[in-house]
């Protein structure tokens, strides 16, 4: 690469700058202390281990999404990770091992081979929230309420949430008695809504079931309009179908009681994760921005492979997305302290004692010791000596 090009950066992978970074990190904490206070334990995951380990009981986009490089010391290959809610998982079957429900969060950067479209960051802050231990509406519903409360803590307006079901699809699938690559087939084509396509793939199907699947594609909407027509359209569908209708229904009445203006749109052909996912999921869009900006449902089986299948629920959302969206963070600077270069006992302890009460105390260094250094500083003060003794007096430029 020639010299003019090195300071250049993959696609999709950024830095971060100081004013910038600043934002973020006050936002991190804000966000993390409003976990905190709802009970949620902080913990920290790896960036990088091996890839069985990292990938296993995921879907397949996730490993599409995983760099993977070969450890040196043990020739196993290794990932870098692109999703943490996994590790999360293992750490709660594996290594914490709790009885009854366990809360923890979490806040780190990720990186992606490929970005979710040609605007979005290959190399995302992370932050989020699981809730294990309880199957549940309740615990959905509380990991719901959090990452509402999160983006309203962090002032993202006109938020709009996306709720479906995976069960749903899930259970006609197994009732109908389809292979998995027909399934997989009928899944994309609910995806993207081709109506056609989905009678296409249902025609030998059971009559009955058939028009069950079918009649996903339509029951999107006004949450009440939806449900209303799905206990008509689905009443003679496996038990599952209508447990998972009751859930659903009792996930949404809850969250629109406590957010009353919120706008739910219910969508029952709406398969986010549908690899990955076992219930519940859901999304929160914004008008402006073209998709998600926080998601998660609930994933019950990926404990199994780590030798302890608990249900669990949870949401992320990139951090870096939601400060840009949100209300501009105020970041109290309360300018600096400028202290001039000197070999001084008693400076050095008035600079300590300054520090460790919150100051910014930026000693000189040599041909600084001047005004336009102290002001692209940011200082607003400066460490004088007078009457015998080092004085804290303000600067005036």
């Amino acid at each position: 690469m020639a010299t003019l090009e090195r300071w250049l950066l993959p696609d999709g992978i950024e830095e971060v700058l100081p004013q910038e970074a600043a934002l973020i990190e006050v936002a991190r904490r804000q966000v993390l202390d409003l976990f905190a206070a709802w009970g949620y334990e902080y913990v920290v995951t790896p960036h990088i281990e091996f890839l069985d380990s990292l990938l296993t009981g995921v879907g397949q986009e996730l490993a599409l999404r995983t760099f993977s490089v070969t450890d040196p010391l043990s020739g196993q290959l290794m990932g870098f990770r692109a999703d943490i809610t996994p590790q999360v998982a293992r750490l709660d079957a594996h290594s914490l091992r709790r009885e009854g429900p366990s809360r923890l969060c979490y806040a780190g950067s990720v990186v992606h081979t490929r970005a979710r479209d040609s605007s979005n960051s290959r190399s995302p802050i992370q932050i989020g929230a699981e809730l294990y231990g309880d199957a549940s509406a309740a615990a959905d519903i509380e990991i719901i309420s959090l990452m509402l409360e999160t983006l309203q803590h962090a002032g993202v307006e006109q938020v709009h949430l996306d709720l479906g079901h995976v069960g749903i699809y899930r259970a006609l699938a197994k009732a109908a008695g389809v292979s998995s690559e027909l399934e997989e087939l009928l899944f994309d084509a609910l995806q993207r809504k081709a109506v056609s396509e989905v009678r296409e793939l249902t025609a030998g199907l059971d009559v009955q079931l058939a028009g069950m699947l079918n009649a996903l594609s339509s029951l999107c909407g006004n949450y009440t309009e939806v449900v209303k027509r799905a206990y008509e359209l689905l009443d003679q569908a496996p038990g599952e179908v209508t447990e998972a209708l009751a859930d659903l229904e009792k996930v949404t009445s809850a969250i629109k009681q406590r957010y009353p203006d919120l706008f739910i749109y219910l969508d029952l052909s709406e398969l986010r994760g549908y690899n990955y996912h076992t219930g519940v999921v859901f999304a929160a869009f914004v008008p402006s921005v073209g998709q998600a900006i926080a998601q998660g449902g609930r994933y019950d089986d990926i404990g199994a492979v780590f030798g302890r299948s608990r249900p669990a629920t949870g949401f992320s959302t990139d951090l870096k997305t939601v400060v840009s969206l949100g209300r501009k963070i105020e970041v109290v600077n309360k300018g600096a302290i400028w202290a001039p270069l000197r070999s001084d006992a008693q400076l050095w302890q008035l600079m300590q004692q300054l520090r460790s009460e919150g100051e910014r105390v930026i000693q000189a260094l040599p041909g600084q010791e001047l005004p336009d250094a102290q002001q692209a500083a940011g200082c607003d003060r400066q460490i004088e000596w007078q009457n015998n003794s080092w004085c804290v007096n303000k600067i005036s430029f």
